[in-house]
């Protein structure tokens, strides 16, 4: 890179290298670090890697008040043209807003060199989007949150071609690598048109943040943030599946939201799921402000009960069965089971409860949570019968 620059007579500064066993770690403080010699040095940073080191240098050129330049290295994550970096502080995992940068240069004759499990990575996080999308709609149709058509057409509307050749992409094949690459960056882009992440992060992403704030491993390697995605889609794509076998037009949303916690049963419940004070502690913030008065349930059942027919559609047209995306994820190279992200069954099954209350986003997760459903799912999806049978799924 620096060869490159000074052939075409521009001034660099010396190279600054992060390193870290196995892998760099996502640290807010390491980005602080890099902020404070990025502005002695006065020159454009110019992140040359994958998804955590362009997350770094995308913080620290925020803190320092310079745009920087993102030239990936690899097909495994999202976040490359994103307005925000996904960080850990404090050991919590949250996103910084920050600008996204000025330029990409994603080379794939760079990019196939990479190992090829970091396509597999990259695949598992875009196959989230289908999550993400059905999140969206149901938020919308609930009236928690408007769909913004734009940016979830960004990535929807090709979503099913990018995704369509998972075999190719374990290959290294251009075009396959072409369509991933070219649907990771979309999505970062549909983030900074939306302004936020819910374009491309939904229930998925509840459960894969926190698996990486527990720091789940194989071997002493942490697992990558796709892989964790990609098992996070197929927990919800199952989810889903239940959910829409099931007959909304008997409940009764008055007595449903007559359950509602209490603040103080809230609370209760947060430090009971997360041993972690600080966890809990960040957890307790985002489950509050996700919170709402029982008169606003009942409204929300009420609005589901009544589209029910129409909405129950849109997610039926928008998602593949689940036992469908395992295959994909299998082809891909990408984890297709627990099992292969250090994740056991029962700390799965629990994980569904626990995934909703680490982020204030309203998702399929919220829904179960307010029909009253979330233990009865559980139950069926971890049953002799179930889609995880045991903590393997039903092929």
């Amino acid at each position: 890179m620096a060869s490159l620059l000074a052939s075409e007579r521009l001034a660099t500064c010396g190279p600054v290298m992060l390193t870290g066993e196995p892998r760099v770690k996502p640290s807010a403080e390491t980005a602080r670090t890099l902020a404070t010699t990025i502005k002695s040095g006065a020159a454009l940073p110019i992140a040359v890697g994958s998804g955590v080191i362009n997350d770094l240098v995308k913080y620290a050129a925020e803190l320092a008040g310079t745009p920087y330049v993102c030239v990936p290295t690899a097909a495994s994550m999202d976040g490359y043209a994103a307005s925000g970096a996904a960080l850990r502080d404090d050991g919590f995992k949250r996103t910084f807003a920050c600008a996204a940068p000025v330029a990409i240069v994603a080379d794939l004759a760079v990019i196939a060199t990479a190992p090829p499990v970091m396509a597999g990575w990259g695949y598992g996080d875009l196959v989230g989007k289908l999550v993400a999308g059905a999140d969206w709609i149901v938020a919308d149709a609930l009236g928690v949150e408007a769909l913004n058509p734009g940016p979830f057409g960004m990535v929807q509307n090709n979503l099913a071609a990018w995704l369509g050749e998972p075999a190719g992409v374990r290959r290294g094949d251009r075009a396959a690598l072409d369509g991933l690459v070219r649907g990771l960056i979309m999505a970062g882009l549909a983030m900074q048109a939306h302004g936020n992440s819910r374009p491309a992060s939904g229930s998925d992403h509840q459960f894969a943040h926190l698996w990486e704030m527990e720091e789940v491993a194989v071997g002493g390697v942490p697992v990558s943030h796709g892989a964790c995605v990609g098992i996070g889609c197929l927990s919800m794509l199952a989810a889903y599946e239940w959910l829409l076998r099931q007959d909304l037009s008997g409940i009764a949303p008055a007595e449903l939201a007559g359950r509602t916690p209490s603040p103080a049963a809230l609370r209760a419940e947060v430090a009971a799921s997360f041993p972690l004070s600080f966890m809990a502690a960040n957890a307790e913030v985002e489950a509050v402000a996700k919170a709402v008065a029982a008169p606003v349930v009942e409204a929300r059942l009420r609005r589901l009960q009544e589209s029910w027919p129409q909405l129950s559609g849109q997610l039926r047209q928008s998602l593949p069965e689940a036992k469908t995306v395992r295959r994909w994820l299998n082809s891909a190279g990408a984890p297709s089971s627990t099992e292969a992200i250090g994740v056991s069954g029962g700390k799965h099954a629990r994980d569904y409860k626990r995934a909703r209350l680490i982020r204030r986003r309203f998702t399929g997760l919220d829904v179960l949570h307010e029909l009253g459903w979330l233990d009865a799912m559980v139950s069926d999806l971890f049953g002799a019968s179930g889609f995880w049978r045991g903590s393997r799924a039903v092929a």
